[in-house]
């Protein structure tokens, strides 16, 4: 048997390719709201980061994911990712 080929993605902080499964990623729903997508198959503009507290914090300081989804992400947000998602990937 061949074995199957893991589908890589680009983190946008980081720019490194890393396999789907280690990054998380984050959509900008066609209703312009900005959400986590755990299951990675919702509709909307996605982009991928790097599941980390650091990357995290190095996209909200340099407003990455705002130019990458082209819309306004708030702080909020980025707590929600830096406590929930970051520390749940991490266990």
């Amino acid at each position: 048997m061949k074995a199957r080929k893991t589908p890589l993605r680009k983190c946008v902080v980081t720019n490194e390719m890393k396999p789907k499964k280690e990054l998380v990623r984050i959509v900008r729903t066609p209703e312009g709201d900005v959400i986590y997508d755990p299951t990675s198959k919702k509709s909307g503009r996605g982009a991928y980061l790097t599941a980390s507290k650091d990357v995290f914090e190095q996209a909200r300081q340099k407003d990455i994911l705002s130019r990458h989804l082209k819309t306004k992400v708030n702080d909020d947000f980025y707590d929600y990712l830096v406590t929930e998602v970051a520390e749940g990937k991490s266990k």
